[in-house]
């Protein structure tokens, strides 16, 4: 199995996050910008609860789809989720604490679209 290229990998990420009914789901293209990854995308779900859900289902879908190994930081309290997909860094907060760090306004252009 080749592996996926960035846009297959982001339209699978986005899929997952669309079917766990993540919200307010932003997508930022790093490429040009940063060596760490070519998308990062930004969710949010309703609870610590849902948070853990849509993350540990995200990793799942990945390591079923293309075998990835993804690495996972914070899941543990279900605050912030971070999920390293290699070209994709996926982020899923809980509201108030996406407020609290509004990460992607660090990284979107100044014109605020991705």
């Amino acid at each position: 199995m080749d592996a996926p290229t960035s846009e297959e990998l982001l339209a699978s990420v986005l899929a997952s996050l669309d079917d766990d009914k993540a919200e307010e789901v932003v997508q930022i293209e790093l490429r040009g910008k940063s060596s760490i990854a070519d998308y990062m995308v930004v969710a949010s779900g309703r609870s610590s609860r849902q948070v853990a859900a849509i993350s540990d289902n995200l990793v799942e879908r990945l390591k079923d789809s293309y075998r990835m190994n993804c690495k996972v930081e914070g899941k543990g309290a279900g605050d912030w989720v971070l999920i390293d997909a290699g070209d994709i860094i996926v982020h899923i907060f809980r509201p108030e604490v996406r407020e609290f760090y509004q990460l992607e306004k660090m990284w979107m252009p100044a014109g605020g679209t991705a």
